[in-house]
């Protein structure tokens, strides 16, 4: 038996990125792994412009004990380029982000001058020379590593890909995943379910994730509790995707089969961690395919599949920085817990005026699936500790998005 973090690296560790590449249109890869640093080709912005609507004028005009009066001898739209040179005396009309005209180093906001026809008078402490000013390069200088090969790619990366012109760049190859479920207490949403079975939610649960972390899911439905379907099932995904995921089946009742066929078909690692909800488990290979088999339980895959597959499948991306955000939260309840194993619990995290407060949605079971809708993140408790009391500080871990 494993702690949480001895399996979570063992599994890591076992784990290699997959080799392939596609280039593709920027438009298209959210949610995707950048397979090669980009670099800027040019400055952004590419030249000095204006953070505000106002007037360009030089700095060295300006006076800190008297008004300045300047002439007025250009307007400069955003978009548009004054290469005249703006004299000793001089300003222009200028608008946010428009280049600076040669000559201008300062901006001052319209609302602090007095305007005349083409006479412009700026009040003395109005503005300090360089105000106002975006400098060339502030965002973005040029030959700079702008985004590292292995960063997920959000709307922000997609934004930043195109200001630099970009029209297509090189990604990882979105793994595919396998996913079914196991069992003959579970049924397919829709059809006639017995008194003794449910509708399967794990593999809805499951492919959700997936697809949100930009892996492809493949859905293999639902195999029986029995030993020819799943091996056939098992290896028939192995030869389809790049990781097969399994929920059911790896426990050691009469039935569970899972554990005992991945013997036969594959190589398996271990199957028992110390952490709550999702104790059994099962890791291994099935030929070129990854394993990992969840307990059945749908809180139980769901916290699984969070804190260890998901790791897992960003490695097999090849993703870097992929480690979840944590912060402390005061809890506002005491929660009652035997030492041991490693608690993941469902919680609510807001943040108030006494900073970051978390309460759990109520009952822990690992079937209470509307927990984790309920739920905006997980709670952790650590394997060593027993009870926590109300006011202690403990990490929580909010939901993906």
């Amino acid at each position: 038996m494993f702690s949480f973090e001895e399996a979570r690296q063992r599994v890591l560790a076992r784990v290699e990125p997959l080799p392939e590449r596609e280039r593709l249109p920027v438009k298209a890869v959210l949610a995707r792994i950048l397979a090669e640093d980009v670099r800027a080709p040019f400055d952004i912005p590419p030249l000095p412009n204006s953070a505000r609507d106002g007037y360009a004028l030089r700095g060295a005009d300006l006076a800190t004990d008297r008004p300045v009066r300047l002439r007025v001898v250009a307007e400069v739209p955003a978009g548009h380029y004054h290469d005249a040179e703006i004299k000793a005396g001089e300003a222009a009309r200028i608008f946010t982000g428009a280049p600076l005209p040669p000559g201008a180093d300062t901006v001052v906001m319209q609302e602090h001058v007095q305007r005349d026809g083409d006479l412009l008078e700026v009040p003395a402490g109005v503005v300090r020379a360089y105000d106002n000013v975006r400098p060339r390069g502030e965002d973005v200088a040029a030959g700079e590593v702008v985004l590292e090969r292995g960063a997920f790619i959000r709307p922000q990366e997609m934004g930043l890909l195109a200001s630099l012109g970009l029209t297509h760049v090189w990604v990882t190859r979105r793994p595919r995943v396998a996913v079914l479920s196991t069992g003959n207490e579970v049924v397919e949403a829709g059809q006639a379910r017995g008194p003794a079975q449910i509708f399967d939610s794990n593999r809805y649960s499951l492919m959700g994730l997936i697809e949100m972390m930009g892996a492809e899911a493949l859905d293999f439905g639902i195999i029986r509790d029995d030993h020819d379907d799943l091996r056939r099932a098992f290896l028939s995904a192995s030869t389809q995707a790049h990781a097969i995921l399994t929920s059911g089946g790896v426990s050691v009742g009469a039935y569970d089969l899972v554990r005992d066929i991945l013997n036969e078909v594959g190589v398996i690692d271990f199957w028992r961690v110390k952490m709550r909800p999702g104790g059994p488990q099962a890791y291994g290979r099935i030929g070129p395919a990854y394993f990992f088999g969840l307990p059945g339980n749908p809180v139980s895959a769901m916290v699984v599949f969070l804190e260890i597959v998901r790791p897992a499948l960003w490695r097999l991306m090849g993703r870097r920085n992929w480690e979840p955000t944590r912060f402390r939260a005061r809890l506002l309840e005491t929660i009652r817990k035997r030492p041991g194993l490693m608690e993941f619990q469902r919680g609510v995290v807001r943040y108030t005026e006494q900073g970051w407060e978390v309460t759990t949605t109520g009952p822990q079971g690992s079937g209470i699936l509307r927990s984790m809708v309920q739920g905006n993140c997980l709670i952790f408790l650590a394997e060593e500790r027993g009870d926590h009391e109300r006011g202690e500080e403990v990490w929580v871990e909010p939901f993906p998005m």
